[in-house]
């Protein structure tokens, strides 16, 4: 049981919202699907790989880092709900090399900006002008602490990326407030998701130690986490759903860290 599990809740507070969520099969886009279903929200889900629940109905399959991906999931998503309340992009990940700056190719430069920021920046495209027309709705970018602690030898490219997300969230938040849309990001740190867990437990395994003492090395290797533990997803998904709803109805142009101290600035 997670420690968001007792947390009071609304059932109807999203009642009749459209909602689509991408990356929404795993980790920390899962856990915002399902905190804003229970919720009462209508919420699609899009991803490259098929749900393990089998709801069909209720997710597109497609690579929104492309184009075409982008392209069908906006006409898709527009077919079947006749528009969009909130979208929430919280796709993002890196497959990029370890190795450095010199072992990033322009392809591998080009890949993890697809996916970490123009995958966000055509949906946003997409569905602004139903959102303009209505006057009305809700954009979250996922960014990530790396933006501001990019580690070199393995999340350069991810951390740039997404150092661009915010930049760009910020901008365009200015741009659509007076037409009452209200666009914020939230940065996570370390997040358990269950391949943050796979990791640790190779990370053990390797080092012939426990899962206790691989989840902190890692921890360490982030610069330590005060808190004494990652973020949960369901952590990640509240506050989600906090500034998705009416009772953040005045937030817009913020970005919301959730990283448990990690980053030791102010």
């Amino acid at each position: 049981m997670s420690n968001t599990d007792n947390i009071p809740y609304d059932a109807a507070e999203f009642a009749g919202k459209r909602i689509l969520v991408t990356g929404g099969t795993r980790g920390i886009g899962e856990a915002i699907v399902n905190r804003l279903r229970r919720g009462g929200a209508l919420v699609l889900a899009t991803a490259r790989t098929i749900p393990a629940d089998g709801k069909m109905e209720l997710f597109i399959q497609a690579d929104v880092s492309t184009r075409a991906g982008a392209d069908h999931v906006i006409q898709t998503t527009l077919d079947r709900l006749g528009g969009l309340d909130i979208l929430i992009n919280s796709l993002g990940g890196s497959s990029a090399p370890s190795g450095g700056a010199l072992a990033l190719t322009d392809d591998v430069w080009q890949q993890e900006f697809e996916l970490n920021l123009f995958s966000a920046v055509r949906l946003d495209r997409g569905f602004l002008p139903a959102m303009l027309k209505q006057r009305a709705g809700v954009i979250i970018h996922v960014s990530s602490i790396q933006r501001t602690l990019p580690l070199w030898e393995s999340t350069l490219a991810y951390a740039a990326a997404k150092a661009a997300l915010t930049n760009y969230s910020k901008g365009l938040s200015k741009e659509v407030a007076p037409h009452g849309i209200r666009v914020n990001s939230v940065a996570p740190g370390f997040t358990e998701t269950k391949a943050a867990e796979r990791l640790i437990e190779r990370l053990a395994a390797q080092a012939e130690s426990n899962t206790t003492a691989a989840r902190q090395n890692l921890m360490n290797s982030l610069g330590g986490i005060p808190l004494g533990r990652p973020n949960r997803p369901e952590e990640v998904a509240e506050l989600v759903a906090f500034l998705v709803s009416t009772r953040a109805a005045s937030i817009t142009g913020s970005e919301y860290v959730i990283d448990g101290g990690n980053i030791p600035t102010v």
